[in-house]
């Protein structure tokens, strides 16, 4: 029995309460009917007047990749070019055996025009390959070792769906942008054996629990990776439950469709884990990301006027595979950044609606960057959830470096219209998009309820007007996440019946409305009512 503190129950039929009571992993009563459970002998987990809200949902993240990237060199909060170079090499020292050096999450805003060079990496390891990932994770910065083991040269054509960024004469620079460049690299590095990605997930689980996240959209998996959740989750090591997105590739997803389907009815059919796992999901890529210049915008960058960017898909094509497995009755998620992305995206889900017709399909579009005024009120009309990730909404440096030149200001303008979507009638849910950037949920919540980075600029608010206010922020994270799980009737909000996946908070963040939400603590998180985080 929870009490001692607010409960923000994220209901709007009864926003808050005194005290939960919970027996065998659900809520059994709220404020006085809680409170006869002391007289049960029921163990009290005392609030210290901080507050109890439902369990954080993350409706878009990546916790098997993430995890095992926590195993690489660690580039996350390095501030300068020469950091980056000096982690990788004390990384590279500390680790004799490895024939690969790998890392992710460093800054792109920190090289000049996000463009990393060879030979910066070479000062860090020579006779060894160097791969690192961008924060964005679409970007990958390499050591000339790493490209002469690719066989990536001066005459190396890009890809169909990538590009390998070169000098005037031709040559790689050491930085390759999208899918299939990346692709063209990973293919030649060791794969991460299944006891690497083992543990990751392990490590991933663990910062999910100290998070306060109960449920989580894994928003990008192999059929390989199935196994890898499937043994964590038949061993108990779930501290989420999960639901996993397929991934839906434009050159194989007709020859992938059989087995997803297989292995959706495997994992369903699965008595010991189906409460915890689910795969009932297809991811797809629309485009890029904007600060690499491979989002894809209706016109062209205003940097560089002869592209609109990289779509991974014609319009018809995504449209189809859209609809083969709509009629799968498989839920949509669709990676949109650039206006013509989200477009696109819009495009595809209304014409499977069309051809398959009407039901519950929960379709997403993930991210929703750059939206256009006369796209925003489709979302309502189609049914589509419009998943933001609340922490890029504000002037960061990449932002400030990267992104805001490339589409100017009236592009500019338009980026991450939460509250304009919520307003036109449609469904929000919220993410974090880790390991592209943090998964705490308190993190995003700061910014989407002041549109402000973490030196608290702009003194109103980056776009102002998208700001949302705390308990329509938290929703997002809860109920409106629940509801793009299709476990509204089950979670997502604390009532009675509702299952008992819960966070306890150091403080009462409804009380909050600036950033020091960000620096609250979880002191607790229980899923199903098992406690798997405690301070």
């Amino acid at each position: 029995m929870f009490c001692n503190g607010a409960v923000l129950t994220s209901d709007p039929r009864r926003p808050l309460a005194r005290a939960v009571a919970v027996s065998n992993g659900s809520i059994v009563g709220l404020d006085d009917e809680a409170l006869d459970w002391r007289s049960r002998g029921a163990t009290e987990v005392d609030l210290g007047g901080g507050c109890l809200v439902p369990g954080f949902r993350d409706g878009h993240i990546h916790p098997l990749w993430g995890g095992v990237e926590l195993g690489q060199a660690p580039l996350v909060g390095a501030r300068s070019i020469a950091e980056i170079v000096d982690r990788v090499r004390a990384y590279a020292e500390a680790n004799p055996g490895l024939e690969w050096i790998e890392g992710g999450g460093y800054d792109p805003s920190l090289l000049p025009a996000g463009i990393g060079e060879a030979a910066t990496l070479d000062a860090a390891v020579r006779d060894r390959p160097v791969v690192l990932e961008a924060s964005d994770h679409h970007t990958m910065w390499v050591n000339s070792e790493a490209l002469r083991r690719a066989g990536i040269d001066g005459e190396t054509p890009d890809p169909p769906l990538g590009r390998i960024l070169r000098r005037g004469d031709g040559s790689p620079i050491g930085t390759l942008v999208e899918w299939d460049a990346l692709a063209m690299m990973r293919r030649h590095i060791p794969p991460a054996t299944l006891e690497e990605r083992q543990e990751g997930l392990a490590r991933a689980m663990r910062e999910l629990a100290r998070a306060g996240i109960t449920w989580v959209q894994e928003a990008s998996a192999t059929l390989d990776d199935v196994d890898v959740y499937g043994a964590a989750a038949r061993s108990g090591g779930l501290t989420s439950r999960v639901n996993i997105a397929l991934r839906a590739e434009p050159s194989r997803w007709s020859r992938d469709r059989a087995g997803f389907v297989e292995r959706r009815g495997e994992l369903a059919r699965a008595a010991d884990s189906s409460e915890v796992l689910q795969a009932q999901t297809i991811k797809f890529f629309a485009d890029g990301v904007i600060e690499m210049g491979t989002g894809y915008l209706l016109e062209p960058y205003d940097d560089a006027p002869h592209t609109c960017g990289l779509p991974n898909w014609s319009p018809e094509e995504l449209s189809d595979a859209v609809t083969a497995f709509d009629a799968d009755r498989f839920q949509i998620h669709i990676h949109a950044i650039g206006d013509g992305g989200v477009r696109m995206a819009l495009d595809a889900i209304e014409a499977a609606a069309a051809r398959n017709g009407p039901r519950d399909r929960r379709p997403v579009i993930a991210h929703t960057q750059v939206v256009q005024g006369v796209d925003r009120s489709r979302f309502a009309s189609l049914g589509v959830i419009a998943n933001f990730e609340p922490l890029w909404a504000c002037l960061d440096p990449t932002m400030q470096e990267l992104t805001l030149p490339r589409l100017g200001p009236a592009r500019s303008a338009l980026q991450y219209p939460i509250a304009s979507i919520a307003r036109a009638g449609a469904r929000i849910s919220f993410g974090s998009d880790w390991p592209v950037s943090s998964m705490h949920p308190l993190h995003g919540l700061a910014v989407a309820v002041t549109r402000q980075n973490r030196d608290g600029k702009p003194s109103g608010g980056w776009l102002p007007e998208e700001r949302l206010p705390i308990a329509q922020a938290l929703a997002a994270y809860t109920a409106g996440t629940a509801y793009q799980g299709f476990e509204d009737d089950r979670g997502g909000v604390i009532a009675e019946g509702r299952r008992a996946d819960l966070c306890a908070l150091s403080d009462d963040i409804s009380a909050m409305a600036g950033l020091e939400i960000a620096d609250v603590a979880v002191t607790g998180t229980w899923t199903g009512g098992r406690e798997v985080h405690g301070s």
